[in-house]
């Protein structure tokens, strides 16, 4: 099975050669490195270009503009604030141009804790991302997902950010991306660069096909009938355990996959049946987008709730320590989702 930093890899392959993908830049994205992350090694298109976050992003645009598909990498998300403006401009171009115009760009950002990345590489970026009006926001949180948003996201008219949660950029998925071989140690001989002298090193693509998850669908991970957990990304996985280790079949666990546009009918009806409702991620708590998923939830469905609807969010810090003391305890973890979890169940009408 594909790690997610693999995935992303097979799916930029994929863009490249049936999506028209005509450029993959940002800063060390072309060879030898590759990405920081390693996400591009090996694209014919990719290439690298200067230390400047806003030209990259101008660059896209003005491809895109002409006729060209591109997909961009800021390397950590921290430096994607440095582009809050022109990701404005980016975003408001088909609606001030009255959908005469297409900008078909993606643009990729790690994003989240989890690699002691301290105060620069652990910002989560996906409620400021949220209020880019025009944009498309997608954050997977397992290899089969990226794949099949990272897709979407190519071939949408519109701009797209792809957020890859750092701490499961490594971790290997449980279902295969159509083509992929089934051994990894294989996948990983065909496609990862050695480490050292690479100059003459080129990829040994598996025959991967397409598969298109549609943006703004959630997946519904767990099925369970007395409380409802939203998450996504790198929390994602962790409310999963925690479900697992309370036990039964009490919890809905929803991906949401999509920031905006998200799955609202998904939601809505978990929370119809559940009555019971937690939101968790690990971006900040202060205009966090999970305090807007709150709001509306009850605002639509104030009647239907059995007891307060939660959430678990980050501390409102200015950023994240490299001590492990200080990330532990500035974004959910593991431990705290799971009391969480158990105090929404325990609560009484």
């Amino acid at each position: 099975m594909a790690t997610m930093v693999q995935a992303v890899r097979l799916a930029l392959h994929y863009g490249e050669e049936h999506l028209g993908v005509t450029d993959v830049f940002g800063e060390d994205v072309g060879p030898p490195l590759g990405g920081v992350f390693t996400a591009t090694q090996g694209l014919k298109t990719a290439w690298n270009s200067p230390l400047d976050e806003r030209g990259i992003v101008g660059a896209a645009m003005g491809i895109a503009y002409a006729g060209g598909r591109p997909v961009c990498e800021i390397q950590f998300c921290d430096y994607g604030f440095n582009t809050i403006d022109l990701l404005k401009v980016a975003g408001n171009q088909r609606w001030a141009g009255a959908a005469e115009w297409e900008m078909p760009l993606v643009v990729m950002m790690p994003s989240g804790s989890g690699i002691r990345g301290s105060l620069y590489h652990s910002h989560s970026f996906e409620s400021w991302a949220s209020r880019l009006a025009g944009w498309k926001i997608v954050m997977p949180s397992n290899p089969y997902d990226a794949y099949g948003l990272m897709l979407s996201a190519i071939k949408d008219p519109n701009p797209v950010m792809v957020l890859l949660p750092k701490a499961l950029l490594r971790l290997r998925g449980d279902k295969l991306i159509p083509g992929e071989p089934e051994d990894h140690d294989i996948l990983k001989q065909m496609i990862d660069a050695p480490v050292g002298d690479r100059s003459r090193w080129k990829p040994k693509w598996p025959p991967v096909k397409e598969l298109f998850i549609k943006l703004g669908t959630a997946s519904l991970v767990r099925e369970g009938d007395n409380a409802t957990v939203i998450s996504y990304g790198r929390t994602l996985p962790l409310c999963v355990q925690a479900a697992d280790k309370i036990g039964g079949s009490a919890f809905d666990v929803i991906d949401l996959r999509s920031i905006f546009p998200y799955d609202w009918k998904t939601i809505s009806a978990s929370v119809q049946k559940t009555g019971r409702v937690l939101i968790v991620n690990e971006d900040t708590e202060v205009t966090n987008f999970g305090e807007h998923l709150l709001r509306r939830i009850v605002d639509e469905h104030f009647y239907d709730l059995l007891v307060k609807p939660r959430v678990l969010l980050g501390k409102h810090v200015p950023g994240i320590g490299l001590n492990q003391v200080y990330e532990q305890n500035t974004v959910p973890q593991a431990n705290q989702i799971k009391v969480a979890m158990e105090s929404l169940l325990q609560e009484q009408p």
